[in-house]
C-alpha cells in the first residue's frame, strides 16, 4: 500500500509559534495564484484536536457565495508534538488517500514536514448531544457501513516496510530490560492477521510505554498480560469482512462527524454525514468499532448516562447491517435479523476493549502531549471501564457483592 507516491510533498513545516506566517507559506506554496488574486486570504483556526491542529484557509473571492469559498478551502492540520509515537503518518496518508478513491474522504492536496492538506467537508461538526439523536446516530450507522463494506483491509507492504513507515516505536524512557521490539514482535500478537491492525496497534503503544521504575514496568507488564488475555478471548470470534477484519475507523468520536447541509429548512430524517481524521484507521473487528463509537457518546466527560442502552444498540446494528448488505452478502449460512443478534452479542463482548485501548493511549500521551488536558486521570477512567467489564464477564462483582459500575449498569438497561 503506497498510494502516497502521487501526492505532493512541501518542503515546509507548521509552526503554533508563528501559526499565520506558517499557514500562509504552506497555502501560497499549493496555490501561488491565491497571492494575485482578488480577495482577501484568511484562516480560521478551529477547537485544537487532542493531538492536531487544525486550520482551515479560504480566499475570500469578491462576489462568491459560501459554498463556493468552501469548495475551494483547504485544511491544514499539524500533527501534535510527539505524537509519532502513537501514529504512523505514512499508513495515515495511505489510508487517507485509499478512503478518497472510494469517496469516503476529501481530497488530499499536500504532504508537509509536520500535516496534511486536504479539501474542506462542508457541514456541521457534531458534539457529543448530537450523537445521541435519531437521525444522526442512523447517518452515522450508514456511514460506518459503508466503510466497512467497501474499504479493502489491506496489509503493509514491503514498500512501506522499506521506507520506515513500520518502524517500531522508541519506548518514551526505556529500562535496559525492555529493548525497542522490532516489528515482528508487535505483530506477533496476532500472527495469523493481517498487520497491521487494531490489536497490533495496541501492543505497539504497550511497548512504548515508559519503563524507568519499579512501578511503570509492573504496569506496563500487567496491560501486557491483559492484552494477550483479550486477544486470545475474541480473535478467533467469527466477524464481517476479511478474516474478521474490516476497514475501521477506530476513533469516532462526536468530533469527527459530519453532518452534511441539508437542502430543505426540515433536517431530514436521516442525515447524511461524513467522518473526518483518519489518523487511527486501521484494519480491526467491525464490532470493536461499533463498541468503541458507542463510547463516545459520553464525550471526554465519560458520561455514561449518554451512551446507548440496550435498545438503542439494537436499532443501531439493525440499521448498519441494512446499508452493510446493500454493498456486499453475509456469510450465507445465517439470515439478516439472526446476523443483527449475533453482531448486537459481539459489540457487547467487545464493550471493554475500548478502555484497554484509550487507556494506553492516555497513558502515552500524559507524557508526550503539551495540550492542556488531564491525560493522566483520563487513563484512569477508561482502564477503570476495562476492569468494570472484566469483573463482569468473569462474575467477581457478583461474587464481591459489589454494585455495578455506572457504566455496566447502563450499558444493560433495555
Amino acid at each position: 500500500m503506497n498510494a502516497d507516491s502521487e501526492i505532493r510533498k512541501l518542503p515546509l513545516s507548521h509552526s503554533n509559534a508563528d501559526s499565520q506566517a506558517s499557514a500562509l507559506r504552506l497555502v501560497l506554496t499549493l496555490f501561488p495564484e491565491w497571492e494575485t488574486g482578488h480577495g482577501k486570504i484568511e484562516f480560521v483556526r478551529f477547537k485544537e484536536g487532542i493531538t492536531n491542529t487544525l486550520l482551515k484557509g479560504v480566499k475570500k473571492r469578491p462576489g462568491y457565495t459560501e459554498k463556493e469559498i468552501d469548495d475551494e478551502a483547504v485544511l491544514i492540520r499539524a500533527y501534535g508534538k510527539g505524537t509519532g509515537v502513537l501514529i504512523d503518518r505514512e499508513r495515515e496518508t495511505q489510508s487517507h488517500s485509499l478512503l478518497c478513491k472510494h469517496g469516503l474522504a476529501p481530497e488530499l492536496l499536500a504532504r508537509f514536514q509536520n500535516g496534511l492538506m486536504y479539501r474542506f467537508i462542508r457541514g456541521r461538526v457534531c458534539d457529543s448531544d448530537d450523537l445521541t439523536q435519531e437521525r444522526v446516530w442512523r447517518g452515522a450507522a450508514r456511514r460506518i457501513a459503508e466503510w466497512h463494506a467497501v474499504m479493502p483491509v489491506i496489509p503493509a507492504s514491503a514498500s512501506d516496510a522499506a521506507d520506515g513507515s513500520d518502524d517500531p516505536p522508541t519506548p518514551l524512557a526505556q529500562h535496559p530490560a525492555h529493548p525497542k521490539p522490532s516489528v515482528e514482535a508487535i505483530n506477533s500478537i496476532t500472527p495469523s492477521k493481517v498487520a497491521p491492525n487494531v490489536w497490533t496497534v495496541i501492543q505497539k503503544w504497550i511497548f512504548a510505554l515508559p519503563t524507568t521504575n519499579d512501578v511503570e514496568r509492573q504496569r506496563r507488564d500487567n496491560l501486557q498480560k491483559e492484552l494477550e488475555r483479550t486477544v486470545a478471548d475474541l480473535i478467533d470470534v467469527p466477524s464481517l469482512g476479511h478474516d474478521g477484519l474490516v476497514f475501521a475507523h477506530c476513533d469516532l468520536l462526536s468530533g469527527n462527524v459530519i453532518v452534511h447541509p441539508s437542502d430543505t429548512e426540515a433536517p431530514p430524517s436521516i442525515e447524511t454525514v461524513s467522518f473526518i481524521d483518519y489518523e487511527y484507521a486501521t484494519p480491526a473487528p467491525a464490532a470493536f468499532d461499533l463498541a468503541n463509537h458507542f463510547s463516545e457518546w459520553g464525550g471526554f466527560e465519560c458520561n455514561y448516562n449518554a451512551l446507548p442502552p440496550r435498545s438503542v444498540r439494537r436499532a443501531f446494528i439493525e440499521e448498519y447491517l441494512s446499508r452493510y448488505t446493500s454493498y456486499t452478502s453475509l456469510p450465507s449460512d445465517i439470515d439478516q435479523q439472526s446476523y443483527v443478534s449475533r453482531l448486537f452479542d459481539e459489540v457487547d463482548a467487545y464493550r471493554g476493549v475500548p478502555g484497554l485501548y484509550w487507556g494506553v493511549w492516555a497513558l502515552i500521551q500524559a507524557t508526550i502531549s503539551q495540550i492542556d488536558f488531564d491525560y493522566a486521570s483520563y487513563a484512569e477512567v477508561r482502564l477503570q471501564e476495562y476492569w468494570d467489564w472484566r469483573a463482569e464477564e468473569e462474575g467477581t462483582r457478583v461474587k464481591q457483592r459489589r454494585e455495578r459500575p455506572p457504566r455496566e449498569r447502563r450499558w444493560a438497561e433495555e
